[in-house]
């Protein structure tokens, strides 16, 4: 097996062996552009690495080889004093890990190279010992575990010392001090000195980037963005350039359009004199590309030349990692560039404005999910708060919560279920746990292109970078008079990068107007709106799956309806027996005779009747689920706990409580130590005679009213929980005879008995929710005229999960060792549960061809999983309200990544 490609070899397309950065190496070297000669080593080697624990058998061989060919076009040889090559090498896995893997520069210098450095430079002593200074302290840190603060510290003390803010302003001297320092550092924790063989740097720097892919920072990230655990990470070696040469060096990260925001234009940081981890760690202010412009005239234009070229080639938004020695621009670096879900929505709508893709594959390159970020709220800003200072608008979002400075703090303060603002001088890949825990991040130093900006902008985080009024201290952060203390509450904006004290009221985004049909008129040709229409509408047109909503209100089911729901597929009948109404409940549980539980049921039937058809009129002409009641009735009543307390006290006083005795008495008759195994679904109506009775007659009764009024019910009676078809046809027969009664009487019916050629026309079903159902969903399709998966309880009963126990028990510990990538409740387990729904699916269609099935679980709303249900052959899916848009576009992606075009 090869291991290793010269960056000649490779291409694009090969980031699955070459990693995303060596792809992409090897792509501008084949179009021609100044990238300085490398070689990148395989995913494969690194798997191969981290399965044996030790060097890969041929890949040393293999190295000599490329690094020698490297030393014949460079002109240099590793580890010559007087004329050294000097490379990088760093991690570049398939998908971009902003700062989660190692990176180390100015590979294979030492003691007797450093002078030979600066003879090279023009004897430019200073840079030569910057450069050392920077091996030692990163390959300290990366390779040898010597803690980073340490190197920190040492450097803050020579500023100190010096009486300088920024460590250009340390002179050779002082960093040749520096280097002593280090070195000293480097003695203390690992008991040997800084290796001096060249050879032996490098083999250590390949490997620690090769572990680097199991760091918990990598592996937290990964977990996060769903990326693979098994890929591995390529590294790149590449031929050291220098952007710490002198003010007419320097370093930047560019982007061909605004990440943020999508807006056209160029956009990057530019730092002069420094190397390409100063930009990206934020430990300096950036200048912006117009100050490259008036620095650098050449290399400006010679950029903006190959921006354009990348961005024609790629046919996305590109984002650049370049480097300027003494006037000599060189690529280091491009991809597809992270952005905002507004920048992908607008990206891509302008790209099909450009001509340069077609609608299909802009709906492609956007998200349900990044959908759902634009739903979230804005903050209202008609008080007119003052800002107490404003940086970059690095990351879109209105946050607010409680700062913190440190992840850690982060971290425990989520867990009490507060909301927190993670107060960074600049973040590092350390920080990401408080990222991830935080709402929001803000720091003082850093722009758009800061390890802040790039990982917010990934997760969907709202951040603001280089609010540079700002002075971060350990436990508080001064603007001015301002003095914010951990625990105070502050608001971050993440499109103007303002910041506010105390919390900010929200109002709901535009996204959410256009939906709703109540944007302000001033937002109606919003670039972002019309992109999502635009997208949005080409979803529409696309998919194949129909897409319904959970509502069991009027309210809730005309809200949907505003956001594009075609019905409703899950009706809860038990959400209607709460507040008020417990009392009817409990008189029914109580009822000692027929007449008693008969004058209970008669009083709740026209409150069902009424609840129906305010939702029928709602979706007139849409179908309606209708699930009868499905919880344990103990689930109304009080705690046997507390009840028995009740009934005890009250004894003890000599009091007589007949109504809490008999609740008592029945509340004990009822209870069972597994309730969402026991009397519920389909169980409790067969026990309970009458009930669901009551509700078949409800539906009935309210479809033929909202007829007599003109419409058009549509009313489907989902039977829960059913494990056998013998059940499914006992609820079955009563139900066909009561809407016979109800619509041959009303005048629906078309003065027939049969239901069949009613006007009004009620579909029966039942919900597919036992792992037994769906195993024999062939004999259970005989008696239904649909199937709706319900995915939650499958995916409890499937896996043996009580799914109101496990997520705070262990399912945090199945995430960390990775037997979850996700947590089965949030996105569907295709080889298990799904297996199921793909069973009853094809058996249940053999059994009944016309079988209408949908999913109406948590599930129906997961991007993942719609993509899922719409592989599996389902009709439709249903959610929440809220993330009926979501599914929209994901059943739109769905059905154009089925049709088989290659749109990426």
């Amino acid at each position: 097996m090869k291991f290793v490609y010269d960056f000649h070899e490779g291409n694009k397309d090969l980031k699955d062996l070459l990693g995303g950065k060596g792809a992409n190496l090897a792509e501008m070297t084949n179009l021609g552009l100044p990238v300085p000669p490398g070689f990148t080593i395989t995913a494969e080697a690194c798997k191969e690495f981290l399965k044996n624990g030790t060097q890969v058998d041929g890949l040393g061989t293999e190295i000599d080889e490329h690094l020698a060919t490297l030393e014949r076009d460079m002109g240099r040889r590793l580890g010559d004093a007087n004329d050294p090559l000097l490379v990088s090498v760093r991690s570049g896995a398939k998908f971009s890990m902003p700062g989660m893997m190692e990176t180390v520069l100015n590979v294979g210098l030492n003691d007797a190279s450093v002078d030979g450095l600066s003879r090279q430079a023009g004897g430019n002593d200073r840079f030569a010992w910057d450069s050392y200074r920077r091996l030692i302290q990163m390959f300290g840190k990366t390779v040898c575990e010597v803690p980073g603060h340490e190197f920190e510290d040492a450097l803050h003390e020579a500023k100190v010392a010096k009486g300088v803010k920024d460590d250009v302003q340390l002179d050779a001297d002082d960093l040749r001090a520096l280097v002593t320092a280090y070195k000293k550092v480097f003695v203390k924790h690992t008991g040997h000195e800084f290796p001096q063989d060249p050879r032996e740097q490098l083999d250590l720097a390949i490997a620690a980037v090769f572990r680097s892919w199991n760091a918990d920072r990598a592996v937290l990230y990964r977990r996060q963005e769903r990326i693979p655990a098994d890929l591995g990470t390529a590294v790149n070696v590449v031929a050291m350039v220098f952007g710490n040469l002198g003010s007419d060096s320097g370093t930047g990260v560019a982007f061909t359009r605004d990440p943020a925001t999508g807006e056209q234009g160029v956009y990057g940081d530019y730092l002069s004199n420094a190397q390409g981890e100063d930009v990206v760690a934020g430990i300096r202010n950036t200048l912006s590309l117009a100050d490259l412009e008036r620095l650098d005239k050449k290399s400006y234009d010679e950029l903006m030349q190959i921006m354009a070229t990348l961005e024609g080639h790629y046919r996305d938004l590109c984002d650049i990692e370049f480097t300027i020695e003494r006037g000599k621009l060189w690529m280091l670096q491009t991809r597809v560039g992270k952005r905002t879900a507004a920048a992908a929505f607008t990206i891509a709508s302008q790209l099909v404005d450009e001509g340069v893709i077609d609608l299909d594959e802009a709906l492609i390159r956007v998200s349900g999910a990044q959908l759902g970020q634009l739903m979230f709220p804005r903050f209202d800003l008609s008080g007119d708060p003052s800002p107490i200072t404003r940086g970059v608008g690095a990351s879109p979002g209105a946050a607010y919560g409680e700062v913190v400075f440190t992840a850690q703090r982060a971290v425990e303060v989520a867990a009490q279920g507060k909301q927190v603002i993670l107060v960074r001088r600049e973040t590092n890949p350390d920080d990401l746990p408080g990222m991830i825990a935080a709402q929001g991040i803000l720091t003082s130093r850093g722009g758009k292109t800061s390890h802040a900006a790039v990982v917010a902008r990934g997760m969907g985080k709202t951040c603001v970078c280089g609010a540079d009024e700002m002075e971060v201290g350990q436990s508080s952060f001064t603007v001015g008079s301002h003095t914010v203390n951990e625990g105070d509450v502050v608001s971050i904006d993440g499109t103007t990068g303002r910041v506010y004290l105390g919390e900010v009221p929200v109002r709901p985004s535009e996204v959410v107007q256009y939906f709703e049909g109540d944007l302000d008129p001033a937002h109606a040709n919003d670039p972002l709106v019309y992109a999502v229409h635009r997208i949005i509408t080409h979803a529409d047109e696309k998919r194949r799956l129909t897409v319904r909503t959970n509502a069991d209100t009027g309210a809730d089911a005309a809200r949907a309806r505003r956001f594009g729901a075609q019905g409703i597929g899950l009706c809860r009948t038990e959400h209607m027996f709460l507040g008020d109404r417990r009392e009817l409940v409990e008189r029914l549980i109580l009822a000692r005779t027929d007449a008693e539980r008969d004058d209970a049921l008669a009083t709740l039937l026209p409150l069902q009747r009424a609840d129906f058809l305010d939702i029928f009129r709602e979706m007139n002409g849409l179908p309606v689920t209708v699930r009868l009641i499905d919880p344990p009735l103990h689930e109304f009543l009080p705690s046997l706990e507390e009840l028995a307390v009740k009934v005890a006290v009250a004894h003890e006083h000599g009091q007589r409580v007949e109504h809490d005795e008999q609740m008592l008495a029945a509340v004990r008759r009822m209870h069972e130590q597994n309730p969402m195994l026991g009397l519920r679904g389909v169980r409790l109506g067969l026990v309970i005679p009458g009930l669901f009775a009551m509700q078949v007659r409800a539906i009935a009764e309210a479809a033929a009213a909202l007829a007599a009024e003109g419409g058009k019910p549509r009313p489907e009676i989902m039977v829960p929980l059913v494990g056998a078809v013998q059940e499914l046809e006992t609820v079955r027969a009563e139900a066909e005879k009561i809407i016979a009664e109800v619509l041959g009487s009303s005048g629906s019916a078309g003065g027939s008995d049969s239901p069949g050629s009613s006007a009004v026309e009620i579909l029966i079903g039942t919900m597919i929710e036992v792992p037994r159902a769906a195993l024999t969903a062939g004999q259970i399709a005989e008696a239904a005229e649909f199937f709706s998966f319900g995915t939650n309880d499958l995916t409890q009963m499937g896996w043996g999960f009580s799914r109101d126990d496990v997520e705070g028990a262990f399912f945090w510990r199945y995430l960390e060792l990775g037997i979850f990538g996700i947590s089965p409740f949030e996105s569907i387990d295709t080889d298990g549960v799904g297996r199921l729904v793909r069973i009853a699916t094809e058996e249940g269609r053999a059994a009944r061809p016309g079988l209408k099935l949908g999913v109406c679980g948590e599930h129906g709303g997961d991007p993942d999983s719609v993509h899922f249900f719409h592989e599996v052959g389902l009709d439709y899916v249903s959610c929440s309200p809220f993330r009926v848009p979501i599914a929209r576009l994901e059943a739109g992606r769905a059905a154009v990544e089925s049709e088989g075009s290659d749109h990426r």
